[in-house]
């Protein structure tokens, strides 16, 4: 592969730069495209144009890329044939009486969202979709802006995903693992948990501004907007229903990914009981079909469920359902530019090019806070923290072992800096997906979450550097 060496960190840097200073998201990230494809031309304009619109189109080639664009489309489906069979205005009405019944609702509420993004880590986009579905008509009606949402469901659901490893993420990065003698993938994980410093710091921080309703940085401005609710104004239009009709279809999403997670990856033939063939399966499954799966599930039994209420007949279900991916079109174009702008990364090597600046001159005492910033910048460069997993775990696991680091807390480093690059990057997909969720307009959401992020990442920083000492 041709060596770009600091070529290859612009074009996702103008992009994210272009995004943050114009708003204009798409527009952004396809420069950032074509910029790429220029410096892969050789610098010829036209060629690099031309393999930007062909480049473009591959991501369809992976079908992870495919699921997760049309598991975009498909939330889309399933927020409207809830919202049209009244599912949500009956959640709304329900919760509200006890809120109401508090001393203090905003709090309670903020906690409420916290909590259930945390404790539904099988999956990080289902908890931020749940999240963002469920509480988005609760905080416009309570006056807590669509912004703090984002924030907790971004906040919440990632650093859970990281710390529960019985999921897609720890099967992922329990396969990364696997590669290496002398390492015993499971274990390495669980241990390395109490080293994650960033998702324990995030989530105590979701936890403490939720529960006192503070605010800082230009979140504080958001926080004086009262977004109007639609649905509240909507209620002679909008059909009655109960909060069954919300809970129901989320929970089939919700407890059959999961179930798909095993059946993706099952495997007769594995021996040691059925605990550990249920684990292994966990380890090879796919994580994009299993989400796929299950929000396919959960709209066709939305369909049959309202249908069976006389809430929709066929017809209505189809006509929503498109309405409900119409309104989703917009993230799925920016879905699919990020993606791209993962494979060009990839081609111009930026995350080994990053990684490779730093590996040369780590001591143990700096290395878990030099491991913990580069997988930070590569994830905040790339948009994705998997593939930041995939290259700084192949890094991080020979280093420690070559320098006598403590293996844990190399790996630590390295998830936590992954989730944090996640957190902070307009270009990723889990950043993208708590902005629609939420209602909230994407710069504005990473403007606000980003000083929080900051916050949190500097003092993971601090405690790396102790560790490393002391360790």
């Amino acid at each position: 592969m041709t060596d770009f060496g600091f070529l290859s960190i612009l074009p996702p840097l103008i992009a994210i730069l272009l995004a943050i200073r114009t708003k204009q998201v798409i527009v952004s990230l396809f420069l950032g495209l074509i910029l790429g494809y220029v410096i892969i031309s050789g610098g010829n304009l036209f060629a690099g144009i031309l393999l930007t619109l062909e480049k473009t189109i591959d991501v369809f080639a992976s079908p992870g890329n495919t699921r997760t664009i049309l598991f975009t489309l498909l939330i889309g489906s399933l927020i409207q044939l809830i919202q049209v069979s009244g599912g949500i205005h009956g959640f709304v009405q329900s919760i509200q009486k006890r809120i109401l019944a508090s001393k203090n609702p905003k709090s309670k509420l903020q906690v409420a969202a916290g909590l259930t993004g945390f404790f539904i880590f099988i999956e990080s986009n289902i908890s931020i979709l749940t999240v963002g579905t469920v509480f988005q008509s609760l905080f416009d009606k309570f006056g807590i802006s669509r912004q703090k949402l984002a924030y907790l469901a971004d906040s919440s659901s990632a650093p859970s995903c990281i710390l529960f490893p019985v999921n897609a993420w720890g099967a992922y990065i329990i396969g990364l693992l696997a590669v290496y003698d002398n390492v015993a993938p499971f274990q390495t994980l669980v241990y390395s948990i109490p080293f994650n410093f960033y998702p324990l710091l995030t989530l105590g921080l979701v936890f403490y501004l939720a529960t006192t309703n503070k605010s800082f940085g230009p979140m504080k401005k958001f926080d004086h907007q009262i977004t109007k609710d639609p649905i509240a104004e909507d209620n002679a239009t909008m059909a009655q229903g109960k909060a069954s009709n919300m809970l129901i279809p989320l929970g089939v999403m919700i407890i059959s990914m999961p179930l798909f997670l095993i059946y993706t990856g099952w495997d007769s033939s594995v021996s040691g009981g059925l605990s550990n063939q249920i684990w292994q399966s966990i380890a090879n499954a796919s994580g994009s079909a299993a989400v796929f799966y299950a929000v396919t599930l959960a709209v066709v039994f939305s369909g049959v469920f309202f249908g069976l209420q006389k809430k929709m007949n066929l017809k209505t279900f189809v006509d929503e359902s498109i309405n409900g991916m119409k309104d989703m079109i917009t993230m799925a174009i920016l879905m699919m530019l990020a993606f791209a702008i993962g494979n060009l990364c990839k081609e111009l090597g930026t995350g080994n090019y990053v990684a490779s600046v730093t590996q040369s001159w780590l001591s143990p005492a700096l290395a878990p806070a030099v491991i913990f910033i580069t997988s930070c910048f590569i994830a905040f460069s790339t948009g994705t923290s998997w593939g930041t997993f995939a290259i700084m775990i192949s890094i991080a696991v020979p280093l420690a072992q070559a320098i006598d680091l403590n293996l844990y807390l190399a790996v630590a480093a390295v998830l936590g800096g992954g989730v944090f690059g996640d957190h902070c990057s307009p270009i990723s997909d889990t950043t993208l997906i708590a902005s629609m969720a939420s209602g909230s307009d994407h710069i504005d959401h990473v403007r606000t979450q980003l000083p929080y992020a900051l916050v949190t990442g500097g003092l993971a920083i601090l405690c790396y550097l102790i560790v490393g000492v002391m360790l």
